[in-house]
């Protein structure tokens, strides 16, 4: 845990490059520090950054101890990159936080993340699609968490509808977790933590200066499975939000607006410009993401088969099965579950949904559909 809080520290101002070489060192700052010399002749870096790989360490060991300290009588967890806890979505993309702290109930990998922004000047229009939304994904996918930044406007709007409809919210902040930015949210972000919480890439006593922000961003594009731009002007930080979010390779969708509304600008370009899908509720979301909606799980459900009926289940298949009773779940979960690696998963859940024991969610999500009745 030192050395991932120091390598962060070491590697503040280059997340893409500190990924490289995290990646080829195993994704152990341990092995970053024994391997410093052989990654620093193989890859070709920055010079500050080669400069502070290169020197010593101690400095930024001792920082990173009294930060571990701080966050232990704070209750913020600390995720290195790829740990258990860390968001499984933000593996899949090139500059990744070496390091996240989070403070409150969260579940990052939870089996639908949408991530909603837009500008800091919402209307009426854009709280009503807004609640519209949300309320639409609290019937269709019970299960989502809802990511937002905080900021004023649309993120708050959002956390808000969320907190209204039972749904778990995460704000992305851009500064570390001693502070609250803006002051104003400080008590919607307390009234967050039992159901959600604030999350950041930063240790404490960072303040939110600019460009925090704007590398915020790509957190809440790439720990999600879409964005939503519900209200935008022809510039600002939600449009810097969509285009990660198109470079990572996720859904992005947009909110129409009138064509002389300035507060919808930039939504009607990327609706034009065909860098964003048309939505107009819930339901043209998950059609889009082709999610299993809570109504199509029940009519699954109730057509159900028996496992007994098949009695030549092998092992590994019952292996999966018994890790998809108790939720549906990413393939990376019942891999850890079951203790069978990614490659022959594919084939059992293949093998599986040929019978009709399980169903694709998308995503690499998992449904089981056999009743044990």
């Amino acid at each position: 845990m030192l050395h991932s809080l120091a390598f962060q520290h070491l590697t503040y101002f280059y997340p893409k490059e500190a990924m490289t070489i995290l990646r080829a060192a195993n994704n152990s700052p341990e092995d970053v520090l024994a391997m410093r010399h052989d990654l620093c002749d193989a890859y070709v870096l920055p010079e500050p950054l080669k400069a502070s790989i290169l020197g010593p360490w101690d400095d930024a060991l001792r920082r990173a101890e009294r930060e571990l300290e701080w966050c232990e009588e704070k209750n913020i967890r600390v995720m290195p990159y790829a740990s258990e806890l860390y968001p499984q979505r933000l593996l899949d993309i090139d500059d990744a936080p070496a390091v996240l702290y989070a403070l409150g109930s969260m579940r990052l990998n939870a089996p639908h993340i949408v991530s909603i922004v837009g500008t800091r000047d919402a209307t009426p229009y854009g709280k009503d699609m807004i609640d519209n939304l949300v309320s639409g994904l609290r019937r269709l996918v019970p299960d989502a968490l809802i990511v937002s930044g905080l900021a004023y406007g649309v993120d708050v709007l959002a956390h808000r509808a969320a907190l209204n409809e039972s749904l778990p919210t995460v704000g992305v902040v851009a500064h570390g977790l001693d502070t609250m930015y803006p002051a104003a949210h400080r008590s919607i972000a307390r009234e967050m933590i039992p159901h959600g919480g604030m999350l950041s890439e930063y240790p404490s006593h960072t303040r939110a200066d600019r460009a925090n922000f704007l590398q915020r961003n790509r957190i809440v594009a790439g720990m999600a499975d879409c964005t939503v731009v519900v209200e935008s002007k022809h510039h600002g930080g939600s449009l810097v939000t969509a285009r990660r979010a198109e470079d990572y390779g996720r859904k992005v969708f947009a909110f129409p607006g009138r064509a002389n509304d300035v507060t919808s600008e930039g939504c009607n370009n990327l609706i034009r410009e065909k860098r964003a899908t048309l939505i107009t509720s819930a339901e043209d979301l998950t059609r889009e993401m082709e999610w299993k909606t809570e109504p199509e799980k029940d009519k699954l459900r109730k057509q159900g088969i028996q496992p007994e009926l098949f009695p030549e289940f092998t092992d590994d298949e019952r292996a999966v099965i018994d890790s998809l009773s108790t939720a549906d779940k990413h393939l990376d979960i019942i891999s850890q579950d079951t203790k069978i690696s990614s490659g022959d998963l594919v084939g059992i859940l293949f093998v599986l949904e040929m019978r009709g024991v399980v169903a694709p969610l998308g995503n690499s999500m998992y449904h089981l559909i056999v009743s044990r009745g």
